[in-house]
């Protein structure tokens, strides 16, 4: 008869790999199994091993990242507007310049996420602005929800955008590793629409066209005298359309449309490059992403009825 695949030591019932497991890592819990001899001395080397890792203190200092993080804070904490870009190897080169030390690509990468975030920065117009007419188009626009909400007014959001054929590109959740590739056949086709957000219900109110001319804004303003213009024998509820300075709004024949709906429409101008101040921004946004995303269209005319069909 073959005996045990490993001899067992002094008759202890100890097995001897289980031994030389506890002494040589000496945190690992150990169980109440009978001791003799060297067996006895484990809990004495635990507690001293114990000891050594306590009296050690912290590593070394990280001379390399703090070096790196010297040079670079002064540099990336400045306005990334007219700021050279400053990338990974500029700024190794930059570290060796001024501290004579080569950090390595990943260890840089690890310093910086400590205080820094690789991002990408947006376009703002608050340059171009004019702060006293943007607040106080602001402080107007609250009143004017106010009154919308109370049921004196309809407040209406007016606003332009576009959409091509080939698919519009969002976020959105796949497979870890699969290909996020969308066809986009062909030459893109362009479709302007134009619209208009009522602020209490959320109702989008669009139109659409080949392009963005005052004709196509006159045509929209059409579908708002059937919506909220004047009926006979029913009262009229005065309506307020905000819109921007744009070219298609403020021609000859935009204007004069307007001027003949002057007595149930009026237009609340907003300050140039304030497009925050505009509700309808997010919802084409939002057309896009949550309708339009990832769909490849045949022609114009399948991209108008996915339009219309959106909304």
């Amino acid at each position: 008869m073959r005996g045990p695949p490993f001899p067992l030591c002094n008759g202890t019932g100890l097995p001897r790999f289980r031994r030389q497991r506890a002494q040589f890592h000496p945190f690992l819990p150990f169980k109440n199994y009978p001791m003799n001899g060297r067996d006895a001395q484990i809990p004495l080397v635990r507690r001293r091993l114990a000891e050594r890792v306590i009296s050690t203190g912290p590593g070394p200092a990280p001379v390399k990242s703090e070096a790196a993080l010297r040079v670079v804070t002064p540099l990336l904490e400045q306005p990334v507007a007219d700021r050279y870009n400053w990338t990974i190897p500029r700024l190794q080169v930059e570290i060796e310049a001024h501290e004579g030390v080569r950090i390595g690509r990943s260890q840089l990468s690890k310093a910086l996420r400590k205080k820094f975030r690789w991002r990408r920065p947006r376009h703002t117009l608050k340059g171009r602005q004019v702060a006293a007419e943007v607040e106080r188009a602001g402080l107007r626009g609250q009143l004017r929800k106010q009154q919308a909400e109370a049921g004196d007014i309809v407040l209406l959001y007016g606003d332009e955008s576009e959409a091509l054929t080939h698919p519009y590109l969002a976020r959105a959740w796949a497979t870890a590793g699969a290909d996020l590739r969308v066809p986009a056949p062909g030459q893109a086709k362009k479709v302007a629409i134009l619209g208009s957000l009522d602020h209490v219900s959320g109702r989008l109110i669009v139109h659409t066209s080949p392009t963005k001319r005052s004709s196509h804004f006159v045509a929209h303003h059409e579908q708002l005298d059937r919506l909220y213009g004047p009926r006979p024998g029913q009262p009229i509820k005065p309506v307020v359309l905000v819109e921007d300075n744009g070219p298609i709004h403020t021609s000859k024949l935009s204007l004069a449309a307007l001027a003949t709906r002057a007595h149930w429409l009026t237009v609340e101008w907003l300050p140039k490059y304030a497009p925050e101040l505009n509700d309808i921004e997010p919802v084409w946004r939002n057309l896009k992403v949550h309708h339009l995303a990832h769909q490849t269209f045949a022609d114009a005319d399948a991209l108008d009825q996915g339009i219309h069909h959106a909304v």
